[in-house]
């Protein structure tokens, strides 16, 4: 496993592997999700590479920048048994270099959800996925699915911008009481933990009103938010149910759901969600 930090390196290296490249981009504090995502471009991929890369420009001026945890000791660690061949961990100025002016856009499909409370955060990874996409040339990169919105814009991206990679989405991974595991989740005191778990709880009770049959966005969304009620730590900033391509939140759903909450436990925000796509109309996706 090879760690570089500078573009020069990278470009050289990639250049030396041949056969098909699989790219994880990750903003470090590594854990489960982060290793399944590597684990299954190992299995699909002649050759894998990993970024570690903070991005500041997908974070609002109130958010969480510079606590967000690092660990790149660590994150080393838990990847060299994986069998990656290319960790790439470049400083800010090199991503952003001075005078820096040129953003990727996604409209549409960034404007709900996420994007609406939390603006200039798609401009912010789709930019900066676009650059790894054009310094790793991969052909698969693979993300998680539990940040469902990024996916959507990421795909809508490389649609748009014809970039000749399959986007892998790759399932949530829970901890065994439900919880999807994020970096995040390290900010959470015990109580907090413990509270957590409402949030997955309001979504399974949606999705299996919906594999009843209920179309109707307002009935879903109405499920999840009496779950999330009986938390008292827990106040939501949203609850969707949503196609699960364009994000629109119809007051009626033809075909598969997206259903999506965004949660403050205390102090930490959570987010979460449970994709039943067309045509698996039951309440066992997770």
């Amino acid at each position: 496993m090879q760690v570089i930090c500078s573009i020069p390196d990278l470009r050289k290296l990639r250049a030396s592997l041949s056969g098909t490249f699989g790219l994880v981009p990750t903003m470090g504090a590594l854990h489960e999700g982060h290793l399944s995502l590597v684990q299954h471009a190992r299995k699909e991929c002649d050759q894998v590479g990993v970024s570690i890369f903070v991005n500041p420009s997908q974070f609002g001026a109130n958010e969480d920048l510079d606590r967000y945890p690092r660990n790149t000791e660590n994150d080393l660690q838990v990847l060299e048994p994986l069998g990656v061949d290319l960790v790439w961990i470049p400083a800010l100025a090199t991503v952003y270099p001075p005078h820096y002016q040129t953003w990727v856009t996604v409209d549409e499909v960034a404007r709900g959800l996420e994007g609406r409370r939390r603006p200039g955060h798609f401009r912010g990874v789709a930019t900066v996925v676009a650059k790894l996409f054009n310094l790793f040339q991969p052909d698969r990169a693979y993300f998680g699915q539990k940040d469902a919105q990024q996916v959507v814009v990421v795909k809508r991206m490389v649609a748009d911008l014809n970039f000749p990679v399959q986007v892998v989405v790759c399932p949530t991974v829970r901890a065994p009481d439900g919880l999807a595991l994020s970096s995040r989740n390290s900010y959470l005191n015990a109580e907090e933990r413990r509270a957590a778990t409402v949030l997955h709880r309001a979504l399974t009770s949606a999705a299996a009103l919906y594999g009843s049959g209920e179309r109707g966005t307002n009935r879903l969304c109405a499920a999840m938010t009496a779950v999330l009620d009986t938390e008292p730590l827990a106040r939501a900033e949203y609850v969707s149910a949503a196609d699960p391509e364009t994000l629109e939140e119809a007051d009626r759903l033809a075909d598969g759901v997206l259903l999506s909450l965004a949660v403050k436990i205390g102090n930490v925000r959570l987010i979460d969600n449970i994709l039943i796509p067309s045509g698996e109309s039951h309440a066992a996706r997770h």
